[in-house]
């Protein structure tokens, strides 16, 4: 009966708390249906009347470009960002984890270490580099750090992953003939596919909501992702600004990472979980 009596009152507090943080969402939801004057004036939760007027007009975006292309621009930069680091960690854990080579120890400090360096740091080097190389405007800043696996972050967690599966299955695979590569790719790569899981996940939620990078690398508004063409609904309107036109394309705009968490969530938590007390 206490147990019962504890369990209930677990869900309790957890109903609560999953309420109190989901209400943003709602609110953002049912926002969208209001203008100006009511979204200030009022309170209320749901509003007055349902129209989708401000999807329709938000959708058309400012100036010639829509949202529609804001969007593409968002999955030409977000999507092969991600494929190239879920690619290149995993490789990059597999041989810290796996392998003896000289200077091991020393090279993992240095990756390791790299994770203490605030990004404020190494903003203006690594932009007067991009200049140099003429990848201002383009979504190779992105993309190029991704395939040389420049997040430390992600491969310890692969590589404490790794130190949980045990060597035996390297060894027999070695004995039918195979190569390091085809262990990695037919033995490691499928039992690590919760830790890959985890990698996509803060991957695509790290450069869908990014907005400071963007903005850096970023300057013609054909090349604009969503979390600028955003900003730039905003200020292009002034004082007049159409909040339910902004809050509904940024309803839309979460979207995406809303779903990729809820279908992978159990991966993403088994991946977590697993890199953390696995060593």
């Amino acid at each position: 009966m206490k147990l019962k009596k504890s369990n209930l009152i677990a869900y309790v507090i957890l109903i609560a708390v999953g309420i109190v943080m989901i209400y943003p969402l709602v609110w953002l939801f049912f926002a969208t249906f209001k203008d100006n004057k009511e979204l200030f004036g009022k309170m209320t939760l749901l509003p007055e009347s349902f129209s989708f007027r401000a999807y329709r007009e938000g959708w058309k975006g400012s100036g010639q470009f829509s949202y529609l292309t804001f969007y593409i621009n968002t999955f030409k930069l977000v999507v092969p960002t991600v494929a190239l680091t879920a690619l290149s960690t995993g490789i990059v854990a597999y041989g810290f984890a796996r392998f003896k080579f000289p200077m091991k120890k020393l090279l993992f400090m240095l990756m390791i270490s790299t994770l203490m360096l605030p990004d404020a740091v190494i903003m203006i080097p690594r932009y007067v580099v991009f200049n140099k190389f003429g990848w201002i405007d383009t979504y190779r800043p992105f993309w190029v750090p991704a395939l040389l696996a420049c997040y430390p972050f992600l491969i310890f967690m692969q590589i404490q992953f790794l130190r949980g599966i045990p060597r035996e299955l390297d060894e027999s695979a070695y004995m039918d003939g195979c190569n390091p590569f085809m262990v990695y790719v037919k033995i490691l790569a499928p039992l690590m596919k919760p830790s890959i899981f985890s990698v996509v996940i803060f991957q695509t939620l790290w450069r869908w909501n990014d907005y400071f990078n963007n903005l850096v690398y970023i300057s013609s508004v054909k090349n604009y992702t969503l979390s600028l063409a955003l900003k730039m609904s905003i200020d292009s309107q002034g004082a007049s600004t159409p909040w339910n036109q902004v809050l509904a394309m940024s309803f839309i705009s979460l979207i995406p990472p809303i779903l990729l968490y809820f279908f992978a969530q159990n991966y993403f938590v088994e991946g977590i979980t697993a890199g953390g007390v696995k060593g």
